[in-house]
């Protein structure tokens, strides 16, 4: 097949929806998977309107049994699989004394149990089609270090990279990767949200406009938007450079964390793509 095959779970938004889009650009055929059929829909729409080879699948990756099928639907459907990006998660904003029962279930449930479902299930069928494959998940820059207010979400992230550096010492005879990436602050739904709740803890509001500052230490800095090609471009070139000095030192386990925290303008709605790309360029 000329086409390799990724499903990306989380896709009717933010990150996912930015990643599902640019396989598409890499010459991926795409299964996009999310709790809301309309969201998911909406995305693959764009992407086939752009020539891309996209379906939209709905699936809670809380559920074991609807992970396993969305990767079989997407098999089926593209005749191959090659990639999975476990994208999906939610971010419950939880200064310790508010943490609930089920408030952490749900987190658990979702960011945790959605991971480890999407690699058992991504793991399985690349075995069944008898070649290596690559799995992607979600941490993040709250996965790296403690965030006020984040105890759930950070516990979650924080777990995920763990799974993610177990698993790909356990997956490497079979030829399968396991990488996982940890964005910094990203203009997303999700993340106007826990900007919104911790501003109501503090009785403060976010005006409109309002604008997202990383700090100087900063793994890369710099206003970029994914839809102009020419910003992209140029985020990619220097992206490449630190990424790829860490990809070259990978040990078997083909392990590695990544952070990239950036500095977008605040009365722009557009989201960051990451360097996801080299982890499943290998693939091509």
């Amino acid at each position: 097949m000329d086409k390799k095959v990724a499903l990306v779970t989380g896709a009717g938004q933010g990150i996912g929806a930015a990643i599902a889009k640019r396989l598409s650009k890499d010459g991926f055929s795409v299964a996009l998977v999310g709790r809301h059929l309309d969201k998911v829909e909406e995305i693959a729409k764009e992407i086939q309107s752009d020539n891309g080879d996209a379906i939209a699948i709905k699936a809670d990756v809380a559920n074991r049994d609807e992970v396993f099928a969305a990767v079989e639907k997407a098999a089926k459907h593209f005749g191959d699989f090659n990639v999975i990006v476990n994208n999906a998660g939610i971010a419950p904003t939880t200064p310790i004394q508010t943490v609930t029962p089920e408030v952490l279930e749900q987190a658990e449930k979702i960011n945790v149990g959605g991971t480890i479902w999407g690699i058992q299930a991504a793991a399985k069928k690349f075995k069944e089609l008898g070649h290596s494959g690559k799995i992607i998940n979600a941490s993040s820059q709250a996965g790296m270090t403690g965030n006020e207010n984040l105890t759930v979400y950070g516990s979650t992230k924080f777990a995920i990279r763990g799974i993610t550096e177990t698993t790909a010492k356990e997956l490497a005879d079979d030829g399968i990767t396991v990488n996982a990436y940890c964005p910094g602050i990203v203009v997303t739904p999700m993340m106007n949200d826990i900007a919104q709740n911790v501003a109501d803890e503090a009785a403060g509001t976010i005006p409109d406009g309002y604008e997202f500052k990383a700090n100087e230490s900063m793994a890369l800095s710099g206003h970029y938007v994914p839809d102009d090609d020419q910003s992209l471009d140029e985020f990619q070139h220097h992206a490449f450079e630190k990424i790829r000095s860490i990809v070259k030192k990978n040990h078997c386990d083909g392990a590695f964390n990544l952070v990239i925290q950036t500095q977008i303008d605040g009365d722009s709605s557009k989201m960051f793509i990451f360097a996801y790309f080299d982890m499943v360029n290998s693939v091509k």
